[in-house]
């Protein structure tokens, strides 16, 4: 692995990076943190970092949960996690191409906006290929934690790998 520049801003996948996958989730009471999520969030507020999370919501666009149970997650991942600043959510399907589902960079290019920060001093984190790419997409630079969902050619083609939460965020501030 090479160093990366040190970041202004770290955008998280959501769901299986900074909280356990549950489907279509839209109940706060069932939000588990990630190993290492609340450590990883706190070690980049104290470096001044800013934090966002980036995240495609599908449920919403199959009608399963509202944008109000997504806020009421968002708020229960911010108790549990430690807040971050900005939560930027595509909640279309696939079939409707738009330009923020990942992996298009639209997510991420909203994020650097509302931060008013470059998208190449960013760096994204996520779990899975989509993630990579809209980052490379946005010109922000990426960094893979695999789970055991992640495909093998996600982990293989990656432009950086990191064991966990907190070794991503460690390696990004280095």
């Amino acid at each position: 692995m090479t160093a990366l520049v040190r970041p202004v801003a770290v955008l998280f996948d959501r769901d299986d990076t900074l909280i356990e996958n549950i489907p279509y989730n839209g109940d706060p009471a069932r939000v588990r943190p990630r190993p290492t999520a609340r450590q990883a969030v706190a070690l980049l507020r104290s470096a001044g970092v800013r934090i966002g999370c980036v995240t495609n919501q599908r449920a919403v666009g199959l009608g399963l949960i509202s944008i109000a149970d997504v806020r009421r997650v968002h708020a229960r991942v911010d108790q549990l996690v430690g807040p971050l600043d900005v939560w930027a959510i595509c909640p279309h399907l696939p079939a409707d191409h738009c330009g923020c589902r990942k992996p298009a960079p639209g997510l991420i290019l909203e994020v650097a906006a509302r931060l008013h920060v470059n998208p190449r001093h960013c760096v994204v984190i996520g779990d899975i290929g989509s993630d990579m790419a809209a980052a490379a997409a946005a010109g922000a630079q990426a960094v893979l934690v695999p789970t055991p969902l992640t495909r093998a050619e996600e982990i293989r083609d990656a432009p950086r790998v990191a064991p966990d939460l907190l070794a991503a965020v460690k390696w990004s501030l280095a």
